[in-house]
C-alpha cells in the first residue's frame, strides 16, 4: 500500500477526464484509488453558496476539511494560495492527502498549484463548475496565481489526477460568464476545423436553459475539451503545438490586466474575445486568413462581447504588458495566428505599428 501511494502522488500520469453522469459516484471512484489519509475540498466564496450544496452531502466527503477563498481573479494571489497551504497544514495534510477544487478557472489554477506545491505534491481532482473552466482551465495541467499585475506569472505545469465534468453547475451561471466560457470554445474551434468553427457561430447559447440546448452544449463542450487534449497530449510543457492553445491570448491577456485597474475589469473570456479579433486581423493582414471568415467571426464576437472600452492613449501600457507575455522569445512579442482556420501559424511577430494597427480595429469597430 505504501508503494502505491508514492506512485499516486509522485510518477506522472495523464490525468482523466470524466464527463460525468453520476458526480457522486465518479468522484468516490477518484477517491477510492489513492485512498488519501486526509481529505480536503477547496472553494471559492461564490461556489461555496452555488455549488457546494450539490456535494456536501456526498457520503466520500463527510469527513473532508472545507477551505474556502475570496471569490474573483483578483483573489488569485499569494494570500489566498498562503491561505490554502496554511489550513492544509492546519488539517495535517500529509503527501498522501488529497485536495477536491470545486469552482472556476480561478479556482482550479490557485488549487492545483496549491496542491503541486504542498509537500512537493498532493493528489488534487478538479471539479469545473463554471464553462471556462470545463473547456480551458481544468484541462491540461496549467496552475498558479497572479503576482504583481501579471496573470498567471507563478506557476507549474501539474496534472489533475482527474477532471471531473458535470454540466449541471452550468445552471448556476449568468449570461456573462457562459459567454466567457464560450470564447475559449470558439477559439478551439478556430484552430481545429472549418465545421467546428461554423457551428460555433450558429449555435444559441442564450437559450440554454432548454434541456435539448443544453445536452446540445454538453456535446459541444466534449468536442472543445477534445481538440484541448489532443493538442497537450502531444506537447505538453508548450514547446510547439501547444502555443496554438493561445492564439488571442497575447493581446487578450494584456486586456484582462489592463482592465484589472478599471471599474469593471474583463471576464477572462471577453479579453480573449477581443484579443481574438486582434489576432484575425494580424492573421488576415500577415498570413492571409480568409476575408469573408475574418468579418464573420469578428461579427460574432462584437454582437455577443460588446467592446473593450480601451483607448488610444492605453496602447502603450497594452505594449507593455504584452511583453511579459511567456510565448516570447528574446524579449519579442510573439503570437499565434492563422493563414484559414484549422491552419496554424506559430511564433509569428509584429511590429508595434502592426499591434496599434490591431487595437485601433479592435477600439473602431
Amino acid at each position: 500500500m505504501a508503494f502505491f501511494l508514492f506512485f499516486c502522488n509522485f510518477v506522472p500520469m495523464k490525468q482523466s477526464i470524466i464527463f460525468s453522469q453520476n458526480l457522486e459516484h465518479d468522484l468516490q471512484c477518484q477517491i477510492d484509488a489513492c485512498k488519501p489519509d486526509r481529505l480536503f475540498v477547496l472553494t471559492d466564496a461564490n461556489t461555496h453558496i452555488n455549488c457546494y450544496p450539490v456535494v456536501k452531502g456526498f457520503e466520500c466527503l463527510q469527513n473532508a476539511n472545507l477551505i474556502t477563498i475570496p471569490a474573483g481573479d483578483t483573489n488569485k494571489n499569494l494570500d489566498s494560495i498562503s491561505h490554502v497551504w496554511q489550513q492544509l497544514q492546519e488539517g495535517g495534510a500529509t503527501r498522501h492527502s488529497m485536495l477536491v477544487n470545486l469552482g472556476g478557472g480561478m479556482l482550479t489554477d490557485l488549487g492545483g498549484f496549491a496542491a503541486s506545491t504542498f509537500k512537493r505534491g498532493i493528489s488534487f481532482v478538479n471539479i469545473p463548475t463554471t464553462l471556462l473552466a470545463m473547456v480551458d482551465a481544468s484541462v491540461g495541467g496549467k496552475t498558479g496565481i497572479n503576482f504583481l499585475g501579471f496573470k498567471n506569472e507563478i506557476g507549474v505545469f501539474s496534472e489533475a489526477q482527474a477532471v471531473i465534468i458535470d454540466t449541471q453547475f452550468l445552471r448556476t451561471l449568468d449570461h456573462e460568464n457562459l459567454f466567457s466560457g464560450y470564447a475559449e470554445m470558439l477559439k478551439h474551434a478556430l484552430i481545429a476545423d472549418e465545421s467546428m468553427w461554423s457551428e460555433h457561430l450558429l449555435f444559441l447559447l442564450d437559450e440554454i436553459q432548454q434541456p435539448d440546448n443544453l445536452q446540445r452544449l454538453q456535446q459541444l463542450i466534449e468536442e472543445s475539451v477534445a481538440v484541448k487534449e489532443r493538442i497537450v497530449t502531444e506537447d505538453p510543457h508548450e514547446q510547439g503545438l501547444r502555443k496554438a492553445l493561445n492564439l488571442g491570448h497575447t493581446f487578450g491577456h494584456a486586456l484582462e490586466e489592463w482592465s484589472l485597474k478599471q471599474p469593471s475589469p474583463l471576464l477572462h473570456g471577453y479579453a480573449v474575445a477581443h484579443g481574438l479579433i486582434c489576432e484575425l486581423y494580424l492573421s488576415a493582414v500577415k498570413c492571409g486568413f480568409p476575408t469573408d471568415k475574418f468579418r464573420q467571426t469578428v461579427t460574432f464576437i462584437r454582437e455577443h462581447y460588446g467592446t473593450s472600452g480601451i483607448t488610444c492613449r492605453d496602447y502603450p501600457e497594452l505594449l507593455q504588458l504584452m511583453t511579459h507575455d511567456k510565448k516570447n522569445i528574446a524579449g519579442t512579442i510573439n503570437f499565434t495566428l492563422l493563414a484559414n482556420i484549422g491552419d496554424l501559424r506559430l511564433n509569428q511577430t509584429a511590429s508595434d505599428e502592426e499591434i496599434r494597427e490591431a487595437l485601433d480595429f479592435l477600439r473602431e469597430g
